[in-house]
C-alpha cells in the first residue's frame, strides 16, 4: 500500500476544500481522489471517537450528471473503511444533515451546489453537523494507506460498482419538520410558482407547499442540469420570473440552487428577493434575537433594529456556525448568507410549535417564513419588502479569474489596511465619493461617505472574482 498526504492531494489533483468540503473539476475527480477524501473524513472521525467502526454513514446526492458515480465510489470508501453506507437517494443538503444530526450519524452529500455540471464536489457533516474549519484542517493533515489494485491507471475503480438501495427516510424527516411547526393549512388561498429546473429540493418542495394549502404550479422543470446561482441570478432567470408573474398572477415563486440549500423567493411582481433581505425577513418571523451574517450581507439588517444584536463574519457557512456556537443558548440565534442560506442553532418555538435547530444552510424555511410574514402582516411580499430599511445590493462575478492574481490586486489595494493607503490607489479607480471606512474581515469592504459600499473578494469555491455593492437606490 502506498501512503497518501491529503494536503498532497490537493495540490496535485485540483480538486480542493471550499467553504464545506470539496469541489473540482468532474475530469479530476475520479473514483481514487474521492476515496481518499473520504477515507480521509472517516478516518478523523475514528481518531477522534466521533464514529466507530461498524457505524452507518449516510449519503445523498444531487441531480448532476457526475454524482451517481462519485456516490459509487464514497460508498466503496464507506465499506473499504469498514462502515456500512446508507443511501438517501436524491434529496437537499439539508435534509440529509438533518437526518444525521437526529440519529448521530456521519454523513455526506455530494453536488457542487451553484456551479456549472462539469464540477462535483463533496460536502461532509459530523454527527454534530456541518464540518467547520477546524476539522477541514484535521483532515487535510491525514496520512491514507491507498490499496494497490483498487485503481486503474485513470483512477477509476477496478471492480463492479454497486450501490445499496435508497432509503426514504431522510427526505420524509425533513418534510416533517416543516409540516410539524407551520399551522395546518397555513398557505391556504395563496398561488406560487415553483421553479423547479435541475434542483434537487423540486419534488419535495412542491409537495410541501401542497401539504401546506397553496395551490402550485410547476415551473421550468428540466432533465439538463442548470447552474442556478442565488447570489449572482442569470439574467435569464430573472426575466423568467417577470414573464411568469405577469402571466399566471402569482402570490410568489420560489427556487433554490441545485443541492436545495440556498433560496429564491420572488415577490408578487416576479423581482427575486436578494438572500440577505430574504433572510433579515425570515429571522424576523421566527422571532430571532440574535442574527450572524457574514461582512457582504445587506446593512438593513443592522440598521432595521429589529434584533438585539447582529455579528458579522468571514464568508462562508463555517465561520457563521462558529459565531453562532460562541453567542451560546440563552437567545434564538440564526444565521444567514447572502446567498439566502439560513442556519439555525437552537429549537426556536412559535405558537406552541418548535422548529428544530439546524446549524447549515436551508432554503425551504427562508420562503415559507417570508410567506408567513406576509399573511400575519395583511401584505403582499413587495410591501413587505418596502418595511425595510433602503439599502439595496448587487453582486456578479468576474469567471475564470485566477485565485493568485485576486490575492494579488487585492494585497495592493489593502496593504496596511488603511484607508489612507486606499486613498494612495484611489486615482487608478473611478469611484464618486471619500472612503470612510476599509474593512479587510473577507476581501476588501469600502464604505464611502454616502454609505454606498463596495466590496471584493476572491471567491472560495471557484477561480472567481466576486463583487459585492450596496446602495440606498436601486
Amino acid at each position: 500500500m502506498n501512503k497518501v498526504h491529503i494536503d498532497d492531494v490537493m495540490t496535485s489533483s485540483g480538486v480542493g476544500f471550499g467553504t464545506s468540503g470539496v469541489r473540482g473539476l468532474v475530469a479530476d475527480m475520479t473514483d481514487e481522489i474521492c476515496w481518499l477524501y473520504v477515507t480521509a473524513f472517516l478516518q478523523y472521525l475514528t481518531s477522534q471517537s466521533i464514529i466507530q467502526y461498524g457505524d452507518k454513514v449516510g449519503m445523498a446526492g444531487d441531480l448532476r450528471n457526475s454524482t451517481d458515480r462519485i456516490m459509487q465510489s464514497v460508498s466503496a470508501a464507506i465499506v473499504d473503511f469498514g462502515l456500512i453506507p446508507i443511501n438517501y437517494g436524491a434529496i437537499p443538503s439539508p435534509a440529509i444533515a438533518l437526518y444525521g444530526l437526529d440519529e448521530n450519524m456521519a454523513t455526506m452529500m455530494i453536488t457542487g451546489s451553484h456551479i456549472p455540471d462539469d464540477r462535483n464536489g463533496i460536502k461532509f457533516n459530523l454527527p454534530t453537523g456541518e464540518m467547520l474549519k477546524v476539522d477541514e484542517l484535521a483532515i487535510k493533515a491525514q496520512v491514507v494507506r491507498l490499496p494497490e489494485n483498487k485503481f486503474d491507471a485513470k483512477g477509476m475503480l477496478i471492480a463492479e460498482r454497486q450501490l445499496v438501495s435508497i432509503t426514504e427516510d431522510a427526505s420524509d424527516y425533513y418534510e416533517a419538520r416543516f409540516l410539524d411547526f407551520f399551522p395546518t393549512q397555513c398557505l391556504q388561498g395563496l398561488y406560487i410558482g415553483v421553479y423547479q429546473h435541475s434542483s434537487v429540493v423540486r419534488d419535495c418542495l412542491t409537495d410541501l407547499l401542497q401539504k401546506l394549502g397553496a395551490t402550485v404550479l410547476p415551473l421550468g422543470r428540466s432533465e439538463r442540469f442548470i447552474a442556478v446561482d442565488t447570489e449572482a441570478i442569470r439574467p435569464e432567470d430573472v426575466l423568467l420570473a417577470k414573464q411568469w408573474a405577469e402571466h399566471y398572477s402569482f402570490d410568489c415563486i420560489v427556487s433554490t440552487d441545485g443541492d436545495g440549500d440556498r433560496p429564491l423567493i420572488s415577490d408578487e411582481k416576479g423581482d427575486w428577493l436578494r438572500g440577505d433581505v430574504a433572510g433579515s425577513l425570515c429571522a424576523r418571523y421566527l422571532d430571532a434575537d440574535a442574527v450572524v451574517t457574514p461582512v457582504s450581507s445587506n446593512t438593513s439588517v443592522d440598521k432595521s433594529h429589529f434584533f438585539k444584536r447582529v455579528v458579522r463574519t468571514k464568508i462562508g457557512s463555517p465561520y457563521v456556525i462558529a459565531a453562532m456556537n460562541e453567542l451560546g443558548t440563552d437567545l434564538n440565534v440564526v444565521g444567514y448568507e447572502a446567498n439566502g442560506g439560513f442556519l439555525q442553532a437552537n429549537n426556536i418555538t412559535k405558537n406552541g410549535k418548535t422548529l428544530s435547530a439546524l446549524p447549515t444552510r436551508d432554503a425551504i424555511i427562508v420562503m415559507l417564513s417570508i410567506m408567513m410574514l406576509a399573511k400575519d402582516k395583511q401584505m403582499s411580499i413587495s410591501e413587505l419588502v418596502d418595511t425595510l430599511p433602503k439599502r439595496f445590493t448587487h453582486s456578479d462575478r468576474l469567471k475564470n479569474f485566477p485565485p493568485a492574481l485576486s490575492q494579488q490586486k487585492l494585497g495592493e489595494m489593502i496593504a496596511g489596511e488603511t484607508v489612507d493607503n486606499f486613498l494612495s490607489i484611489k486615482s487608478q479607480f473611478d469611484f464618486a465619493g471619500e472612503p470612510v471606512a476599509l474593512d479587510c474581515t473577507d476581501g476588501v469592504r469600502i464604505t464611502f461617505e454616502n454609505e454606498d459600499i463596495i466590496h471584493l473578494r476572491p471567491s472560495g469555491n471557484a477561480p472567481e472574482l466576486r463583487c459585492y455593492t450596496e446602495s440606498s437606490t436601486q
